[in-house]
């Protein structure tokens, strides 16, 4: 499905991430990790075309999309829930998840994709007409995963959902996305420091160290790992 070679990018001259590579085949879950400054939110923002790489491939069911717009690879099917969420706070719940159906086949099926939603998270439809900013971190986070879902994406990027949630908050989210890719094919990108918890709902997983992809392989190797056990699970 997607297939990262050799992506380099930075911002001005300052190059960040050097020679990434990875893939994500349908209905995986993949894990970036790494320590804070690491490169991972850089390396998915080249992706999304936030940041124009400086050079490398992003190809994504045989559609080249490095150096294409944000709105050209939302289009082919690739949504990331951001960072810290950024939901509109004065807008509704309804309001907020609307604004995900952004293309014409995302609109004609609204209704549906927000029944979907609700299953997976009932307490949005309790909180429908309430303000965004009222609810909880974990109901925010909770809104800004349906939002995404709602655009209908082929390729869910998760960037940092643990930030400043309870564990049981996160290992619902977590539960969500693992359910996503194996049972309706929408394949995951979790970035994340939380290593544990990725592994666990992980397929495989990548770790980013200076920039540079230094280990790869799948979630019971790296759990493994020597040096996985010390650096990030500490063991």
């Amino acid at each position: 499905m997607l297939e990262v070679k050799n992506l380099n990018a930075g911002y001005g001259h300052l190059q960040i991430i050097r020679d990434v590579n990875f893939s994500v085949n349908d209905g995986e879950v993949i894990a970036i990790l790494g320590s804070n400054g690491a490169g991972k939110t850089t390396t998915v923002r080249a992706i999304t075309g936030m940041l124009k790489p400086m050079s490398g491939s992003v190809n994504f069911n045989g559609q080249e999309l490095c150096g294409k717009s944000s709105r050209a690879i939302l289009d082919a099917g690739i949504i990331q829930v951001p960072e810290g969420r950024q939901l509109f706070t004065e807008m509704t719940v309804y309001e907020n998840l609307e604004l995900g159906a952004f293309s014409d086949a995302a609109r004609e099926k609204l209704d549906e994709s927000l029944k979907f939603c609700y299953k997976y998270f009932p307490k949005l439809e309790e909180r429908t007409s309430q303000s965004a900013g009222t609810l909880s971190g974990g109901e925010q986070q909770m809104v800004a995963v349906a939002r995404a879902l709602i655009g209908l994406p082929k390729l869910l990027i998760l960037d940092e959902p643990s930030l400043g949630l309870a564990p049981n908050i996160v290992d619902e989210i977590l539960t969500v996305a693992h359910d996503m890719a194996k049972n309706n094919g929408i394949s995951v990108i979790l970035v994340e420091q939380d290593v544990n918890k990725a592994l666990k709902t992980a397929d495989k997983g990548y770790v980013i160290e200076n920039g540079h992809v230094v280990l790869s392989g799948t979630s019971a190797e790296l759990q493994n790992n020597e040096h996985v056990k010390r650096a990030y699970l500490g063991i």
